[in-house]
């Protein structure tokens, strides 16, 4: 089944965010390359895709998943979390319906 990741930046996260990038990107390429990621990406804090030093306020990652549990067990070892970039992840069960 498909999960979102709905996860909350903390203010001023663009540092903490940038320290550990390529771990968080390596993780997703995981999940591509398994072929159960369906959109990944952060939300820009202002209405720009490259914000520059304003940064992002949080993320949306929508993945295929065994289960709830699965889905929040993954969320919960991004390095965006253990870096303190994240104040908050939800993850909720998501179905497609378009395209």
């Amino acid at each position: 089944m498909l999960y979102a990741v709905i996860s909350q930046d903390i203010e001023n996260s663009l540092e903490k965010r940038m320290a550990v990038r390529p771990a968080h990107i390596e993780r997703l390429n995981i999940l591509k390359n398994e072929g159960r990621l369906i959109l990944a990406g952060p939300h820009p804090a202002i209405d720009n895709n490259e914000p520059g030093e304003a940064g992002f306020t949080g993320s949306l990652v929508v993945a295929e998943f065994d289960s709830l549990e699965d889905a929040q067990t993954w969320a919960d070892a991004d390095p965006y979390l253990a870096s303190g970039a994240y104040e908050s992840v939800v993850v909720k069960p998501f179905k497609k319906v378009l395209p």
